[in-house]
């Protein structure tokens, strides 16, 4: 057997894995550019970052891979078009968005000829990307991390979504090896993307104590929080999501308006931060549901090696 390619509009990555934009400051350059040498697709996430930040770390992406660098821009930042914008002339070779759904996105990308990947999760939805020239869409299910858009498995929506369209469609949500790689495949999905995996790999940018409390976490300790984004959000217990069970009032002192539309409960990008950075009390750790089954942080490398091994075997 052969690893299948993903093609995807003029974009053909060797391996079938698009490693998933996870923000606020943990899908950067060194990871984006590491899965892209690996043959696999980056994504840099820009929510929460300035245009300019977001510029800096696609060229240095760029300079450390030939490979297929993207980026993710979640909608409902309220800088999504500034943010859109400057990636699209920094030449980025595919824009991937969630947390909303945005058509003029679609207009920004033929503009520019850059393939423009929805994260959906429903068949309209996603014929509704068909039809606005969408060029591939991800299919995201209740298993996944951060901000979700159903209660639905992604097992069981992707073949409905597979049906529905005739762009490639990726399976995403509780894929973190590659036994996991070949059961989305045949259900159907032209690939897959992967968070979590990625967030405990050496070349994430999560601190260590980030990854420390994630690898240490156990089943259990799975929670869904309200974001004030208006979705829940999967993540894992600690101090401040046991605030937030308890109604405790943990509204920020300040807002910097980062949302288009914000409840105001809670700054949830400077959670994201505060995790990022090593604060695992009173941060925001998002994680997909299977993180129970990563059992050490590893190089990007060998996160490939060990992927192309196991769905093999598969």
């Amino acid at each position: 057997m052969k690893i299948p390619e993903l093609r995807l509009a003029d974009l053909v990555a060797k391996v079938p894995v698009i490693q998933g934009g996870m923000a606020v400051r943990i899908s950067m350059a060194p990871l984006a550019a590491a899965v892209a040498e690996e043959g696999g697709i980056g994504l840099i996430a820009g929510s929460g970052l300035s245009v300019a930040e977001l510029r800096a770390e696609i060229r240095e992406a760029r300079r450390r891979t030939k490979g297929i660098i993207g980026v993710n821009i979640m909608f409902a930042v309220r800088e999504f078009a500034q943010l859109v914008k400057g990636a699209l002339e920094e030449k980025v070779d595919l824009l991937v968005s969630g947390a909303g759904f945005s058509r003029d996105m679609f207009t920004w990308g033929r503009e520019t000829n850059t393939p423009v990947v929805p994260i959906v999760s429903s068949a309209k939805l996603a014929k509704l990307a068909e039809r606005l020239g969408a060029a591939a869409v991800i299919v995201e299910g209740e298993e996944a991390g951060g901000h979700l858009g159903t209660d639905r498995s992604m097992r069981e929506i992707l073949p409905e979504v597979k049906e529905a369209v005739k762009i490639p469609v990726i399976g995403a949500g509780g894929v973190v090896n590659g036994e996991d790689v070949a059961e989305v495949l045949k259900l159907g999905a032209d690939g897959v993307q992967m968070g979590t995996r990625f967030a405990l790999s050496e070349e994430s940018s999560a601190a260590r104590e980030f990854k420390n409390y994630l690898l240490n976490a156990k089943e259990e300790d799975m929670v869904i929080v309200h974001s004030p984004v208006g979705l829940p959000g999967r993540g894992i217990r600690n101090p401040f999501t046991e605030k937030l069970k308890a109604n405790a009032d943990v509204k920020p002192q300040g807002c910097d308006g980062c949302l288009k539309e914000c409840e105001h409960t809670f700054c949830v990008l400077k959670r994201l931060i505060q995790a990022q950075s090593g604060d695992v009390e009173e941060g925001l750790i998002f994680s997909g549901s299977k993180f129970h089954k990563i059992k050490e942080i590893l190089s990007v490398h060998q996160i490939f090696e060990n992927l192309k091994r196991e769905l093999l075997q598969a």
